[in-house]
């Protein structure tokens, strides 16, 4: 099973960003990494010149790269952006249908998991127009991922799902961030860079239920496929995604390289990594529980 780096969904500095895909590309036991903006085009300008360096970094290392599309695609410059992402001649990780227009007649591509693909007939559209992998929508139950997994090893396509970081649930035309310091979301002064891994939201009666991360919502938890390894591999997955978070990502790295390759097992894994968990618990309840915050190791 291959392993994937996500693109990173929070607005960090360049000189981290830079720093933290140099060492991810040098030193990750990964197959995979996908680098761009995902969730807001404001960030990009802070370390758009060093993307190009990232790209030669990891395709030194023998990883494969791909380039993400926004999210969502409103303004004129956000799609002259993802104009300019199919003519670098690097695959791209469309994560918005719109991004499908500019993707060159012919050129391969993959889908991000901010795509509706929940059934055989969208998954065999999205291979006929190109799509050679596909990171399936975190949302989905074990029986829908192993449908679909079925469904795309018959097309020949590589079936990836969400293994680790917090999950993202939605994207909004508004940034919460901004409302929330009383700032405008043309004047933000960039103020979700200073909640690195997003911030936990609560509910009226004091408990986590979301992060927010500037127009983007995510869960409270930090989603955990180890325990549902063998499930996923027997249904015919192919790779997980690893959503980058501060602190020692390379550990989450290794250690699911370490339980896919056997030198660990699941509870030895989620011990040692709960400490940096981004939100301090885990959830995998969208594979096997009633709400997506459930988690199935918790007995």
């Amino acid at each position: 099973m291959e392993l994937t780096i996500g693109p990173n969904q929070f607005f960090w500095q360049a000189d981290i960003w830079r720093e933290f895909n140099r060492n991810m590309a040098a030193d990750a036991p990964v197959d995979r990494m996908v680098l761009g903006e995902l969730v807001c085009s404001k960030r990009l300008p802070f370390y758009q010149n060093h993307i190009p360096e990232a790209v030669e970094q990891v395709q030194a290392s023998g990883k494969a790269v791909s380039l993400t599309s926004l999210a969502l695609v409103t303004l004129k410059r956000e799609r002259n952006l993802t104009a300019d992402l199919g003519e670098m001649g690097i695959e791209v990780e469309i994560n918005d249908l719109t991004a499908l227009a500019h993707i060159p007649k012919g050129a391969a591509f993959s889908v991000g998991p901010l795509v509706n693909v929940y059934n055989e007939g969208t998954l065999a559209w999205l291979a006929k127009k190109g799509a050679t992998r596909v990171c399936l929508p975190p949302e989905l139950p074990l029986g829908s991922v192993a449908s679909l997994a079925k469904a795309g090893a018959d097309l020949g396509m590589i079936i990836e799902v969400w293994g680790y970081g917090r999950l993202p649930l939605a994207i909004s035309g508004r940034c919460y961030h901004a409302r929330l310091h009383n700032r405008t979301k043309d004047n933000c002064q960039f103020v979700c860079g200073e909640d690195v891994d997003g911030l936990l939201v609560d509910t009226l009666d004091d408990q986590p239920i979301f992060a927010m991360n500037g127009v983007q919502t995510l869960s409270s938890t930090c989603a955990n496929a180890a325990l549902q390894i063998d499930i996923l591999r027997d249904a015919g997955v192919t790779a997980l995604r690893l959503s980058p978070h501060s602190g020692n990502f390379l550990a989450v790295c290794q250690g699911f390289r370490d339980l896919l390759d056997g030198r660990i097992d699941a509870v030895g894994l989620n011990a040692a990594l709960l400490s940096e968990a981004p939100g301090g618990a885990f959830s995998d309840g969208f594979l096997t529980g009633k709400t997506g915050a459930d988690w199935s190791g918790a007995a």
